[in-house]
């Protein structure tokens, strides 16, 4: 089976079969690999671009500067090209670092590299701490952070230069650079305000009991996959929301429903809910049917007290138990590795996890992350708080007689930046497109992102809050033009 432990929930709504009360029940096919579970295909993006980039950032969501070897990204604009009834709201995504970007539109003012744009504020007087000497794993990090300073500096030069984005950045929160009619998509309180969370009921003994509604339209019958079953008017089917392989097999975003709270998933697209401990299920039963992009951004251990309110953190050490060889494809896979810039991290990283996956180091791409005004959110050699954080690649081959990385990873952009606005606290900007061109192994590549909170197409996602950041709050619902 594909995977061995969950035998009976392989290829979860691959098929639907009419039971005798009139719900529905999937189908299974143990046997096959799952057509869905696979990287959503953008070849227009790879294609040459003969449009100016502000033009092709509109469409896509990615400004390429190519003179720094950066990007900027949109993350609502990459997000939506998820989803076919549904748009992610910019209001709901940016959250942060929008305040004066009313005031920054408005004055034009120019900003110098390095600059956080907080001088014209009014703060408050501290005493000046005298400055400390550096202990060996600081000085470690302070040589990092040196080395990868002249990138960032011209990367955010090369921010700076690009005017007519700087234009467009103060109104990505308020979405006046596009034109959508939309309205907000009427929806509960979240899960946190109605005094649960998918944490703690994936703990409880009645976890194995609670389901989740799928909301089928019949006007996606013509996008289902080969196989299924066909749709009579709309379909709610209800099936289990922990340890179980919930997929969205249509090519059309889906309504989802549970405990009252609604949730959107993206089209062709599938997350397993569980705990670490049940990470193995998701492990194939043949490797040729693993994956070839393996994208994790971990709950590393911090001291942070707003952290850990925001999400339980683990222990370094338990992340050793993650089975990245084992879920990684026959021809190997691309490792992309969230991490901090604590040098006990980057160390433990180096010399204990990435070996004992199994994974050849390879380069770093940092996340620099700005204001709407294209200013760094803090000072970009504050010691304690980088205004970036990094990705660390990594290749993973599992032929025994080649060791050496393949050939497509020998032009993977070396220490590339990546510029974007943040959004919620901890969300990551989604960089699966910038990685698929260099994932080893067949098209379309196979995805998967290990300790998700949100979901993309083509993808599976897998942690214990998946749906953390797919609540309809987070959306907007296109109206349809009505014409008078």
């Amino acid at each position: 089976p594909f995977f061995p432990s969950i035998s009976h929930q392989i290829e979860t709504h691959k098929h639907y079969s009419k039971t005798t009360n009139g719900n529905s029940s999937p189908g299974l096919n143990c046997l096959q690999s799952p057509p869905h579970i696979r990287a959503a295909s953008m070849a227009d993006s790879t294609q040459e671009n003969t449009k100016s980039p502000l033009t092709e950032f509109l469409r896509s969501g990615i400004y390429r500067l190519e003179s720094a070897n950066a990007v900027f990204l949109d993350p609502v604009r990459i997000l939506n090209r998820n989803y076919s009834y549904s748009r992610v709201s910019p209001s709901a995504y940016y959250s942060r670092f929008f305040a004066d970007a009313d005031h920054i539109a408005g004055e034009g003012e120019e900003r110098e590299v390095g600059d956080s744009g907080n001088s014209g504020k009014r703060k408050r007087k501290r005493k000046r701490k005298k400055p400390c000497a550096l202990n060996d794993k600081e000085l470690i990090a302070d040589l990092r952070h040196q080395e990868a300073r002249p990138l960032l500096v011209k990367a955010h030069e090369a921010l700076l230069s690009a005017g007519k984005l700087l234009q467009v950045m103060p109104g990505l929160r308020s979405g006046t650079s596009r034109c959508l009619r939309s309205s907000c998509l009427q929806t509960c309180s979240t899960s946190r305000e109605a005094g649960y969370s998918f944490i703690d009921l994936g703990k409880i003994w009645q976890a194995p009991l609670y389901e989740i509604t799928l909301k089928f339209r019949a006007s996606d019958e013509g996008n289902r996959d080969e196989g299924s079953s066909p749709i009579q008017d709309d379909e709610h089917v209800d099936v289990p929301i922990f340890c179980s392989l919930v997929s969205n097999n249509t090519k059309a975003d889906l309504e989802a429903e549970f405990l009252g709270i609604e949730y959107m998933l993206p089209r062709q697209s599938c997350f397993y809910m569980s705990d670490l401990e049940k990470i193995r299920d998701l492990i194939p039963g043949n490797s040729d049917c693993g994956f070839n992009l393996i994208v994790l951004d971990p709950p590393w251990e911090n001291r942070s007290a707003f952290q850990k309110l925001s999400y339980p953190t683990l222990p370094n050490r338990n992340f050793l138990k993650v089975p990245v060889k084992q879920l990684a494809h026959t021809d190997g896979a691309l490792v992309a590795l969230w991490v901090t810039n604590r040098e006990k991290l980057r160390s433990f990283v180096e010399n204990e996890l990435f070996p004992v996956w199994g994974v050849t180091y390879l380069t770093t791409y940092y996340w620099m992350k700005v204001k709407a005004d294209g200013s760094f959110i803090c000072d970009l050699d504050l010691f304690h708080h980088r205004p970036y954080e990094c990705l660390l690649l990594g290749y993973l081959s599992k032929k025994v007689i080649d060791h050496e990385c393949p050939s497509m990873t020998k032009y993977l952009k070396d220490h590339r930046v990546i510029i974007s606005i943040p959004g919620d606290y901890s969300r990551k900007p989604p960089v699966g497109e910038l990685l698929l061109e260099y994932a080893p192994g067949p098209r379309p590549a196979r995805c998967i992102e290990l300790f998700a909170r949100d979901m993309m197409a083509g993808w599976i996602a897998w942690g214990n809050e998946p749906l953390r950041f797919q609540q309809t709050q987070y959306f907007l619902k296109e109206e349809p033009m009505i014409v008078s």
